[in-house]
């Protein structure tokens, strides 16, 4: 069993509450780092232009490029599949960072080591329940679970590979997004807002 996310982004309007709600949970101020980001792409040009966001935390890969890189094992895969992050095992030197082809893993200055998303595991484990970012999502565009059942509930169409996601063939992350047809494009452009 391999827990992941599911991304619609079809439904996602950009609106970055899945953002914040994380920020919240991590207690980071708003310049800090970003366990899940928001991005927003632009395609084509006038009068076909278009833009859509992505939604992208942790994809908790099957080969992670963070967990190789890492020289103490502060980065680990659990028994659920997940990938996370042992606090106190971390050295701060941020080689998962520089490996982790998605940004996932991100530096938090002030404590000198390196946060992620743990798919709120604590959170979880206490009570059952979402990820924070799938519970913020007015769209409901996210959605948590075991990788399998998300594929058999959401069906058809659906893709580990996109315009923000590089690697997928050498990772393998567990994340289910169904793409609008211009995030499959090559010629799309990242928009800095």
């Amino acid at each position: 069993m391999s827990y992941g996310f599911y991304y619609n982004m079809q439904r996602c309007i950009g609106c970055g509450a899945c953002q914040i709600a994380c920020k919240d949970k991590f207690d980071i101020q708003q310049a800090g780092p970003r366990p899940r980001r928001v991005d927003t792409f632009e395609s084509g040009s006038f009068p076909s232009a278009c833009t859509f966001s992505t939604s992208l935390g942790c994809n908790h890969c099957e080969r992670p490029a963070c967990v190789a890189a890492c020289p103490t094992g502060a980065m680990f895969k659990d028994d659920d599949g997940l990938v996370l992050h042992d606090d106190e095992a971390c050295i701060g030197c941020q080689s998962c960072v520089a490996a982790c082809p998605y940004g996932a893993p991100q530096h938090l200055e002030e404590r000198g080591i390196v946060i992620k998303c743990d798919a709120c595991r604590v959170l979880r484990e206490a009570g059952g329940g979402n990820p924070v970012c799938v519970d913020a999502c007015a769209m409901r565009a996210l959605d948590f679970g075991d990788v399998d059942e998300l594929r058999a509930k959401y069906g058809e169409g659906l893709v580990s590979e996109c315009v923000a996601m590089e690697d997928a063939e050498t990772t393998e992350p567990n994340i289910l997004i169904k793409p609008r047809p211009a995030a499959l494009a090559d010629a799309c452009r990242q928009v800095f807002l």
